[in-house]
């Protein structure tokens, strides 16, 4: 009879412990073309030099060399200059990355 008992246990208790680590199904998530667009602006700095700049761009961005080239010039011709439209997260982790390479970089949602 305690040999019953016991089995019974051992099974209530495999039985609770299953039940417990059960996952909740995940929220949806939108696809990333329906999520909100961010501009990433790099900005012309009085400490990097064009080549720095470059060399930057093109290492951490989807950018060619001739692009990451492009946008720096016209960063230090006006100012300012549009490296890409992405969705937010992808825009702070660029931002991010060109940041700690000591690049002026910022984003803002796309009108």
């Amino acid at each position: 009879m305690d040999e019953n008992r016991e089995t019974q246990r051992s099974a209530n208790q495999s039985t609770a412990t299953a039940t417990a680590t059960a996952e909740r199904p995940k929220a949806a998530r939108p696809p990333l073309d329906k999520l909100p667009l961010f501009k990433v602006l790099l900005h012309n700095d009085d400490v990097n030099s064009i080549e720095h700049v470059v060399d930057s761009v093109a290492e951490l961005t989807p950018l060619s060399q001739q692009e990451a080239t492009l946008a720096a010039l016209e960063a230090d011709k006006t100012g300012l200059a549009l490296l890409m439209t992405t969705h937010k997260e992808r825009a702070e982790l660029y931002q991010e990355q060109l940041t700690s390479k000591s690049l002026t970089v910022t984003i803002e949602p796309e009108q």
